[in-house]
C-alpha cells in the first residue's frame, strides 16, 4: 500500500500529498490554502476520512487560513499501521493519536495551529492535542461528539465495587439489543461491514443516511441516564439489536433510488470515494480505536492527567438531528461546565445530523469562523 497515489477529491483548491516518518506512519493529508498563514488542522471520524473535509477547507482557505486534513492512522492511504485484529492495539490508543497530530505537525514546520477542529472520533482526538498540548493547539472545535473530560483519579484504598451489567441488562430488554461500540470491538464486525451482503457502497450509503437529516426518525433529546431502558431509547445504529450485524441494522432503511438521487450533500459520486477506500483497507484500522475504548486498556495513562481541563478557547457544534450528541447521557453537560473551562458555544446547526460538515457546510464554516474571529488563542 505504501505506493499509493493521492487523492483525487475532484474538487478545486484541495491538494493531495504524503508526508513521511510521521510516528511511524507515511501520512495522507489533503491540503486547502497556503502554507505560511494560520493553521487548522482537521480530524476526521468513523467511518470517514479527510476526504469528508471536502466541502469546508476551500472556504476556509478563502478566509485566510492553511487547512489541513490527514487521514488519520487506520485510514485511508495512510499507511504505517497494521489491520491485524490480534496485533498491538498501543499504536491506537488516544494519546498515540494525538502523538500522531503533534508530529504531522512538526514535520510541516508548525509549532502551532490555530485550532484544531475533531468530528466524531476525531473530537477526541481533538480534545485530546488541547488538553495535553494547549501551546501547540490554541483553539478547539469539537463536532458531534462532546468531550466528557479526563477519566477520574481514584483517591485512597478502594474497594472493587459492582457495576450493573449494562450489556446484559440491554440483552433482556422486550426488544434484545447491544451497544454498537462493543459490536464493533468483536472480530466479525470489519468483514460484515465490508463484506456486506448488500454490497460495500449500499452498506454505507443506508449507514450514512439513518444517522443524517434525511432520515426522518432522528429525533435526539437527552435521557434520563446510563440504563438499558434509557439507552435503549436510541436508533437501532447506536443501540442495535441483538441479533444484527450493523449492515443488516441499517439495511431496512436504505433510501430509495429518487432519494439518493436527489442527495446534493452525498452524491454518488462522492460516495463512491469512501467504498473504493474501503473496500481496500477494510475498517479495522478504525475499530481498533473503539477496541482500545471498550477494552479500557489505556485508561490507566490517561488518568495522570485527572483534574486537568481544555483550558483553550473551544466551541461544540452537531446537527440539530444528531443523537450522537445525547448518546453517553450527561457528557455534553459535563463538557460544558467541567471538561471545557472557556467553552465559548454549543451550536445545533439545524437541516444536518451526524455528518454535520458535509450536511450544512456552509453554516459550519460560518460558526467555526466566529469562533476563530471571537477567540483569543492560548
Amino acid at each position: 500500500m505504501s505506493d499509493l497515489p493521492p487523492l483525487e477529491t475532484g474538487v478545486t483548491g484541495i491538494r493531495s500529498r504524503f508526508v513521511e516518518d510521521i510516528n511511524g506512519l507515511r501520512m495522507h493529508v489533503l491540503e486547502a490554502g497556503t502554507a505560511g498563514r494560520p493553521c487548522l488542522l482537521l480530524l476526521h471520524g468513523f467511518p470517514e476520512l479527510a476526504y469528508s473535509w471536502r466541502k469546508v477547507m476551500p472556504a476556509l482557505a478563502a478566509a485566510g487560513y492553511h487547512v489541513v486534513a490527514p487521514d488519520q492512522r487506520g485510514y485511508g492511504r495512510t499507511t504505517g499501521w497494521s489491520a491485524d485484529y490480534d496485533g498491538d492495539l498501543a499504536p491506537f490508543r488516544m494519546l498515540n493519536l494525538a502523538r500522531d497530530a503533534v508530529g504531522l505537525l512538526a514535520a510541516l514546520g508548525l509549532r502551532s495551529v490555530e485550532a484544531v477542529v475533531g468530528h466524531d472520533f476525531g473530537a477526541s482526538v481533538a480534545a485530546w492535542c488541547a488538553l495535553v498540548r494547549p501551546d501547540i493547539f490554541r483553539r478547539v472545535a469539537l463536532m458531534s461528539a462532546p468531550f466528557a473530560g479526563v477519566p477520574p483519579l481514584p483517591l485512597g484504598p478502594q474497594k472493587p465495587v459492582p457495576k450493573p451489567d449494562i450489556h446484559a441488562a440491554l440483552a433482556t430488554l422486550p426488544r434484545p439489543r447491544k451497544h454498537y461500540q462493543w459490536y464493533y470491538s468483536t472480530r466479525p464486525a470489519n468483514a460484515e461491514m465490508q463484506q456486506a451482503p448488500q454490497g460495500l457502497h449500499a452498506f454505507l450509503r443506508a449507514y450514512y443516511h439513518v444517522k443524517s437529516a434525511d432520515w426522518a426518525p432522528n429525533a435526539p433529546h437527552r435521557l434520563p441516564g446510563w440504563t438499558a431502558e434509557a439507552l435503549a431509547e436510541l436508533p437501532g445504529y447506536y443501540i442495535m439489536d441483538l441479533g444484527l450485524d450493523m449492515a443488516a441494522q441499517v439495511a431496512p432503511d436504505m433510501p430509495d433510488a429518487a432519494a439518493i438521487a436527489a442527495n446534493a450533500w452525498l452524491p454518488e459520486a462522492e460516495l463512491a470515494v469512501y467504498a473504493g477506500e474501503y473496500a481496500r483497507t477494510g475498517f479495522q484500522g478504525g475499530l481498533q480505536w473503539y477496541r482500545c475504548r471498550t477494552s479500557g486498556l489505556f485508561e490507566a495513562e490517561t488518568q495522570l492527567f485527572a483534574g486537568r481541563s481544555i483550558d483553550v478557547p473551544a466551541v461544540f457544534v452537531s446537527g440539530a438531528s444528531d443523537w450522537g450528541v445525547y448518546q453517553t447521557p450527561g457528557a455534553v453537560e459535563r463538557m460544558r461546565d467541567e471538561a471545557c473551562s472557556r467553552m465559548l458555544g454549543c451550536h445545533l446547526i439545524p437541516g444536518a445530523g451526524h455528518w454535520v460538515q458535509q450536511e450544512q457546510p456552509a453554516e459550519v464554516t460560518r460558526r467555526l469562523l466566529e469562533f476563530l474571529a471571537a477567540s483569543p488563542g492560548a
